[in-house]
């Protein structure tokens, strides 16, 4: 299956090609994408929640960025597996310069097996474009936000970085706050991180003189849970209920009583 198609993004060329490189960014922006995790250079295992019509699963697999000539064009790889069927595609993209911002074009390839192979060419490319044109505005938003750092997006709620086990964070910090750490050991104390000096900067919790990831250790991205649903909580309605069931009882008691006066 062949697909090509083009965005206009109100944003400069090379913000959007930052942007399309950045896997926090991306784990928030792709429809369906819940977790990006770094396997090599530009190379991320990748979990998507995706289909066409009633045909809908889950889809491991694989995702890289190569090619690169910042910032105008680079190729994507993609190909997953699921109960679904497979997906393997090579999409080719190129970014230029507008009046309006920044024009990106697309041109994919896909061989796709499994059930949702079966799916008619027509109605796979309706969804893909459309899925494409998802992706594009959810990028621009993020990034009119202005935030390409992989910050939450509208509506959601950032989580801050959880302390490494065994850590401590310095007092006046919050968790994940960044701080810069001379690694000088406290008076009277363990090793801690200390305020000023020259000195890189790290998330405030710490583990002996500088904190840093675990060598070798993959890079998780994961899409932040979207916000609680906002509405009348499930026990206002059944107070209410309650409230006009016994009213009406209650009519009906009196009612049932002034009749029975009367009649003696």
């Amino acid at each position: 299956m062949k697909l090509a198609g083009s965005a206009v993004l109100g944003i400069d060329r090379d913000r959007v090609w930052s942007a399309l490189h950045d896997p926090a960014v991306l784990v928030r922006t792709i429809p369906g994408c819940e977790r990006l995790e770094e396997t090599g250079p530009d190379t991320y295992r990748m979990t998507v929640t995706a289909g066409v019509a009633s045909i809908k699963g889950v889809y491991q697999g694989e995702v890289s960025l190569a090619e690169p000539e910042a910032p105008q064009r680079f190729v994507l790889r993609a190909r997953g597996q699921g109960a679904p069927g497979t997906v393997d595609a090579t999409v080719e993209v190129r970014l230029s310069e507008v009046e309006d911002g920044t024009r990106v074009d697309y041109d994919a390839e896909a061989v796709v097996g499994g059930m949702i192979g079966g799916v008619g060419q027509r109605m796979l490319t309706s969804v893909a474009k459309r899925t494409a044109g998802e992706f594009f505005t959810a990028v621009e938003k993020h990034l009119v936000s202005g935030d390409v750092s992989g910050g939450a997006l509208p509506g959601e709620t950032p989580v801050p970085a959880a302390p490494v086990p065994g850590t401590r964070t310095p007092a006046g910090a919050a968790p994940g706050e960044p701080v810069t750490t001379t690694g000088h050991a406290a008076p009277g104390g363990p090793e801690y991180a200390t305020l000023g000096g020259p000195a890189a900067t790290v998330p405030a919790a710490v583990t002996g003189p500088v904190a840093t990831r675990p060598a070798g250790a993959a890079q998780v991205f994961e899409r932040p849970a979207p916000p609680p649903k906002t509405g009348v909580p499930p026990w206002s309605l059944l107070a209410a209920f309650g409230m006009g069931a016994g009213i009406a009882l209650g009519s009906a008691v009196i009612g049932w009583l002034l009749g029975r006066t009367r009649r003696r």
